[in-house]
């Protein structure tokens, strides 16, 4: 890859080649973004090149759908191709560390989806591969999207200027109800070699991001309780046993001394995607519910107290974050808009040849929460401390 001078992360002959690895649901998003990024934002130019998948037929329908250029079955012969710079890994998790790695090692800039790995190991030897790569100039991100929800994004920026004061607790819960039927089949996302935790790591993990990144605060203890509702789900060869969990309570301690709760559940009949978040702070509170993403609820304590109550803020305006880009005001945007500002943000990064963020280090910081949150449930609920968040970032 040339590279040109003003800008180490970009080539200077030609556009950034893409290639995305994983076509179902996570590569059709990311694909969305990919397809629609330029057509709204200032980027830096690049090609939708290859997409990636182990079943020939599948992809290569994926890819002419999903506006690639050309498909490939091999992952590694992609990663070694001289017109691909960037790889977007939206394989399952029992995938990332191998393919992260070998495209880190390749020269590749990589964003890959949440949680960074299945395994506590698995996310240390990808932190650091990824902080040796920075080094050469390439990047690397994680790919929590709600951070890129404009209601949200508004959140961090009023707790950020003290609109709600000492931030003292917060309550988070993602519910889903997909799994809710005990006929529902089995999946790779229930096995815990595949998919390395259930509702813990695939939607926790975005309740967890949340809490610290809209606070700015680390999370230091953990206690937590881990539960498998349905235990055996029809597969191919009859029953087959579900070996991860399918909703998950914890208390965390952070930094700045806040507390926070958070829940997640995959059969929590009749919430479909809903992820509330509360935060109470000595001079105002917020609440936000990704089913009406975007409206932020708003309490200012500084008033009177006849005058308090909470206000609903439509966040489209375009003066709110990423929204200068899209409708008029009142036009509202929707759940995969959070991916097109995921893949502008980190285009932007490389552009700049600056680190992105969420970086790897950050999603090993919250594979360290959801180790802790294992082992506290493993050990009946005892608290657990984690003394050093850093070490190894």
């Amino acid at each position: 890859m040339k590279l040109n001078p003003t800008h180490s992360s970009l080539p200077s002959d030609r556009p950034l080649g893409v290639a995305a690895i994983g076509y179902a649901f996570m590569g059709k998003a990311h694909s969305n973004a990919w397809r629609n990024v330029a057509s709204f934002f200032d980027v830096p130019a690049f090609e939708q090149k290859v997409l990636v998948g182990r079943d020939t037929t599948q992809v290569a329908f994926a890819a002419g759908k999903y506006g690639w250029e050309e498909w490939a079955t091999d992952w590694r012969d992609v990663i070694h191709r001289d017109d691909i710079d960037i790889i977007d890994i939206c394989a399952p998790g029992w995938m990332h560390a191998e393919i992260a790695i070998a495209a880190l090692e390749a020269g590749k800039h990589v964003l890959v989806e949440k949680p960074l790995a299945n395994t506590l190991a698995e996310a240390e030897l990808m932190t650091a591969a990824a902080a040796k790569a920075r080094a050469r100039g390439v990047q690397s991100m994680i790919g929590f999207n709600y951070r890129r929800v404009p209601a949200l994004a508004l959140a961090r920026e009023f707790i950020a200027e003290g609109r709600l004061g000492t931030i003292r607790h917060i309550r988070a819960a993602y519910l889903q109800d997909w799994l809710s039927d005990a006929e529902s089949p089995m999946t790779w996302r229930l096995r815990k070699e595949t998919a390395g935790s259930g509702a813990l790591g695939d939607i926790a993990s975005h309740a967890i991001d949340q809490i610290q990144n809209l606070t700015g605060e680390t999370v230091t203890e953990v206690t937590g309780t881990l539960r498998t509702f349905v235990n055996d789900r029809p597969g191919p060869a009859g029953l087959e046993e579900v070996s991860v969990d399918d909703a998950v309570w914890a208390t965390l301690g952070l930094t700045g001394n806040i507390s926070a709760s958070i829940e997640a559940s995959r059969v929590a009949t009749g919430q479909k995607n809903s992820l509330r978040i509360e935060i109470y702070g000595s001079a105002g509170s917020l609440t936000f519910d990704l089913e009406n993403l975007n409206e932020l609820m708003f309490l200012d304590a500084t008033l009177p107290v006849r005058e308090q109550g909470f206000r609903r803020i439509l966040v489209n305006e375009p003066g709110h974050p990423y929204l200068e880009a899209w409708w008029p005001q009142g036009h509202i945007i929707g759940w995969e808009h959070t991916f097109t500002h995921q893949v502008r943000d980190f285009l932007t990064a490389i552009g700049a040849g600056e680190s992105p963020s969420p970086s790897f280090e950050d999603g090993l910081q919250i594979q360290r929460v959801l180790a802790a949150v294992e082992e506290s449930a493993a050990a009946k609920s005892s608290l657990i401390q984690l003394s050093n968040t850093t070490e190894g970032a």
